[in-house]
């Protein structure tokens, strides 16, 4: 089958969860031998390791300023070219990464309405693309935050359209009352134009069918992973917590850093190591400074790895004993969960969100999600005799089951036939009258 994937770009600067699903996705359909072309959006996609396949549509400068100096209409041609150059673009990759909403209203709202002359411009190009090559056999969206795209692929061309599901809430929820309502209105109306809904956990599945009955079929597809890429039996000598994550406040680093201080001044864990990835942003920096303060009675024990590669992600898990991101909202799967079990390496997680469900019996689960709390629930999981080896054996047979990239590429693929087999065969053709 051929697929198009239409994804945002993030900038590659730290482990973004929606980007790398993305990724696993993509992976696990080329390497059961489907053809999969990444669209990109907003930023390009540098790391050799997911490279995109098409133009980069909706650039982020451009579209940004169109947004919001321009009243939406098009900006002049000449300044276009310049504002959406590789320059411009790589400024703005350096500053990507805000969890907040906050001066990105009319962007958002653009990409859900879909009802503006920028974007109008922008999504003709997209289509346009499509239409002069191959036809897809099913399309693709990474976040119904992008469902205003539905509507003119729908126009357009007569194949599926896909759109996964995963943590919308915590972008919406950031924008004042009156854009936050609209955005969700304005998903409700784009229902529609998707055929299938897909969520990566029976808890995010159940959480948007609360927000949205009327959405109607939800499947559950589980993130599926390299197992190759991942596998060691080589553990390091002294135990080691691994956090790999974006490095921010909402990723509960600092809940971690305050259990391993309370951790390093008991008897008995004094090897215990703290290792520290995922990468930051720059807005990031007066947080992590905060952190490495409470740290700093143990920093010998401490490894930071600065800077994050996508094509070196696998490589964080080897060195690792236990992995312990306790974020502090509802996650609504934790890909690096399931990672960190290809790797055979359990995880302490709090009991919120989707972890109870994602974990299983692969490790040890807490509440409250606070520093007293974790370093109790590490302690258990490192000193009980043979947990940390049940738990680490329960991890691999999910790997191989669960969570096998063959397992996803399977579920991926019957959705779109199932779809396929279905589809209504009376697309009208893309209506060029709108473009600006």
């Amino acid at each position: 089958m051929k697929i198009i994937f239409i994804i945002p770009g993030s900038g590659d600067r730290f482990y973004c969860g929606n980007c790398f699903r993305d990724h696993l996705q993509a992976g696990a359909l080329r390497r059961a031998g489907h053809d999969v072309v990444v669209m990109p959006l907003y930023l390009p996609l540098r790391d050799r390791s997911f490279q995109a396949d098409t133009p980069l549509f909706f650039p982020a400068t451009s579209y940004y300023v169109s947004q919001k100096y321009f009243k939406k209409r098009r900006m002049p041609s000449w300044l276009e070219k310049r504002v959406a150059s590789d320059f411009f673009l790589k400024m703005a990759a350096s500053f990507s990464g805000t969890t907040s909403s906050e001066g990105t209203e009319g962007m958002t709202l653009s990409m859900i309405n879909g009802d503006d002359p920028a974007f109008r411009q922008q999504v003709h190009t997209l289509v346009d693309w499509i239409q002069h090559h191959e036809k897809p056999d099913a399309v693709h969206l990474s976040s119904s935050l992008l469902t205003g795209i539905a509507r003119a692929v729908k126009e357009a061309i007569a194949v599926p359209l896909v759109c996964s599901l995963q943590d919308e809430e915590v972008w919406i929820d950031t924008l004042a009352e009156q854009y936050a309502r609209t955005a969700w209105n304005g998903i409700l109306e784009n229902i529609k134009y998707v055929d299938r809904f897909i969520a990566s956990s029976e808890f995010y599945r159940t959480t948007i069918l609360r927000r949205f009955p009327q959405i109607g079929e939800v499947d559950v597809v589980y993130p599926g992973i390299d197992t190759a890429r991942y596998a060691s039996d080589d553990y390091p000598p002294d135990p080691v917590i691994g956090f790999f994550y974006r490095m921010n406040e909402a990723n509960g680093l600092h809940i971690l850093a305050e259990a391993f201080a309370k951790l390093k001044r008991k008897p008995g864990f004094d090897r215990l190591r703290l290792r520290i990835g995922g990468g930051y942003t720059a807005g990031d920096k007066p947080f992590l400074k905060k952190i490495r303060r409470t740290l700093a009675p143990c920093r010998e024990a401490v490894d930071w790895c600065e800077s994050y590669s996508l094509s070196a992600h696998a490589a964080f898990y080897k060195a690792i004993t236990v992995l312990c991101v306790p974020v502090t909202f509802d996650e609504g799967v934790g890909l690096y969960l399931c990672e960190a079990f290809a790797a055979g390496r359990p995880a302490v997680e709090p009991d919120t969100g989707s972890f109870g469900e994602i974990t299983g019996n692969a490790g040890v689960l807490y509440t409250p999600n606070e520093a007293g709390a974790l370093a109790g629930a590490i302690e258990k999981l490192l000193t009980t005799d043979g947990l940390w080896e049940q738990c680490r054996e329960n991890a691999l047979h999910l790997s191989r089951t669960r969570y096998a990239g063959s397992t996803l590429a399977t579920e991926l693929v019957r959705i779109y036939r199932e779809l396929s087999e279905n589809i209504h065969t009376d697309a009208r053709p893309f209506n060029h009258s709108s473009e600006p």
